[in-house]
């Protein structure tokens, strides 16, 4: 109980100063969105990045399908999909689409992206997303048809993630700094790095657009969005630490709020780096971690405790019968022991800067804890991309390290896949754990699959494959101006909010 007070009030302590709310003079028809990360490229297919360059480029270019704040698909371009059988899904295309220059947004130019990000010579950073799709047919020009070499059961969910470029356009241009619209909106100025404006594309095929100008602003320090919200800068901002929600509710021209994300934030274990080869000792670092404490202290009760699971109750998979393991120091101290580990020696934790949540106070408290059992912890911050770069092609992760990870099919599928044997985020190498993801990609009936996660996940559960910490907030500021509703998985879009009457 002492460590949850002292905590919350170094955190308290360290809030931003109050600043005094100013009137909104947002303009009637537009609407501002602060990021907190600037867009790096024009073209989706080089992009994974849902809360800056996805959410921007899905104003301009089309998907088949969306995925709507109550995290639940919708129609877009595709106005109906269906699975024709284990291997083969089928989509119906809206009439009379077209990008900005009369190209047809077609079967064919639904085939062409596909077989693009397919390509090995292109490159696509998303390509893995579709490594099971074996062939892409046209049925007729508003008929698509989707082949995979196994069953895909998430392959909709995944689409939602797909946006369309113009085919014939992109022959000529280079979709990475230039775009031409298939969407609502279309890019009127871009100041790399600072803000993107859109307005509303004149010619689109679908519902009129809200709002007639849509402003991006790429705002990274948290105090300087803050700020802004409470100056009727912007209208929306994500990312505020919890301390923060009440003040920014007292203001009189914005609130504030926190729900849970659909990333799990995870001590990540390097198995192949001794001790964390050790059952015990993984096991004793998940009793050694007060999540409770992390969750009350730092951000404000705000965080949900995860379940012994790198899954949270928004994915298909979630397994309800698992427990946290519990906060018990001296169960911890008696596993450390019985590891035969020498405590001595030095144990490093990564922490990517900048990235999650407040990481970097989670994992100040995570190494005090387990330095108070004996541990010889070392704490090492590193940028994101060199983390994801050490991590990936380095292959040389630290013993443990402060992770968040998220899946936007938000399908166990997708998620448990990152710790599969041969997957270039695992360092965990259980081929029984494979085996069951192997087995739940064999079906398509949906309780088969829960099932097969059920047990995949007490597995990893069983194992301590990870620490199990925390599903992060996602909070938000939001101006008296405008209604939008809250969600969880990093999507920030115009077209989801409206003025408020």
């Amino acid at each position: 109980m002492q460590f949850r007070t002292t905590l919350r009030s170094l955190c308290l302590g360290a809030a931003l100063a109050a600043s005094t709310a100013l009137p909104s003079f947002a303009q009637e028809g537009e609407v501002t969105i602060a990021l907190r990360v600037a867009v790096n490229t024009f073209d989706p297919h080089m992009t994974g990045t849902v809360g800056s360059d996805l959410s921007v480029l899905s104003h301009i270019y089309p998907a088949l399908v969306l995925r709507g704040p109550d995290l639940k698909l919708q129609p877009s371009l595709a106005t109906s999909w269906e699975m024709v059988d284990p291997t083969t899904w089928r989509f119906k295309l809206a009439e009379g689409t077209t990008y900005a220059d009369g190209e047809k947004i077609d079967a064919e130019a639904v085939k062409w992206n596909l077989d693009r990000v397919r390509d090995p010579k292109v490159g696509a950073r998303i390509a893995g997303w579709f490594s099971l799709v074996s062939e892409v047919n046209v049925i007729d020009p508003t008929t698509v048809e989707v082949k995979t070499s196994a069953p895909y059961p998430a392959l909709a969910d995944q689409l939602s993630m797909f946006l369309l470029l113009p085919p014939k356009w992109a022959e000529t241009h280079n979709p990475a700094t230039e775009t031409l619209s298939g969407g609502p909106y279309a890019v009127e100025e871009n100041v790399p790095g600072d803000r993107i404006t859109l307005k509303a594309n004149p010619d689109y095929w679908g519902d009129k657009p809200t709002f007639q100008t849509v402003n991006f602003r790429t705002i990274p320090e948290t105090g300087s969005r803050i700020a802004a919200l409470l100056a009727g800068e912007v209208d929306l901002i994500t990312g505020i630490p919890t301390s923060e929600i009440a003040r920014i509710d007292a203001a009189d021209n914005a609130s504030a709020g926190a729900v849970d994300s659909t990333r799990s934030m995870l001590i990540k274990f390097n198995h192949e780096k001794p001790p964390m080869d050790n059952l015990k000792f993984r096991q004793a670092v998940n009793y050694a971690i007060d999540k409770t404490g992390i969750a009350d202290a730092i951000f404000d009760g705000k965080a949900t405790v995860s379940q012994c699971q790198i899954l949270s109750k928004d994915y298909f998979g979630y397994n309800p019968e698992l427990e946290p393991y519990p906060y018990d120091p001296d169960k911890a101290a008696e596993l450390f022991a019985e590891s035969g580990v020498d405590l001595s020696q030095p144990i490093e934790i990564e922490v990517p800067v900048a990235r999650y949540l407040q990481g970097e106070e989670v994992t100040q408290v995570i190494a005090s804890e387990l330095t108070s059992l004996g541990l010889n912890m070392k704490i090492s911050e590193i940028e994101f991309g060199a983390f994801m770069k050490k991590q990936i092609e380095g292959r040389d992760l630290a013993q443990m390290a402060v992770q968040g990870l998220a899946w936007p099919t938000i399908d166990a599928d997708g998620m448990l896949t990152m710790f599969s044997p041969g997957n270039v985020y695992d360092y965990w190498g259980n081929e029984a754990f494979g085996k069951l993801l192997d087995e739940g990609r064999e079906t398509t009936d949906k309780d088969a699959r829960q099932k097969i996660y059920a047990e995949a996940t007490k597995l990893m559960c069983d194992e301590a494959a990870s620490g199990f910490l925390y599903v992060q907030p996602e909070t938000y500021g939001v101006s008296d101006d405008v209604t939008w509703q809250a969600r969880g998985d990093d999507w920030v879009r115009a077209f989801d909010m409206k003025p408020k009457t």
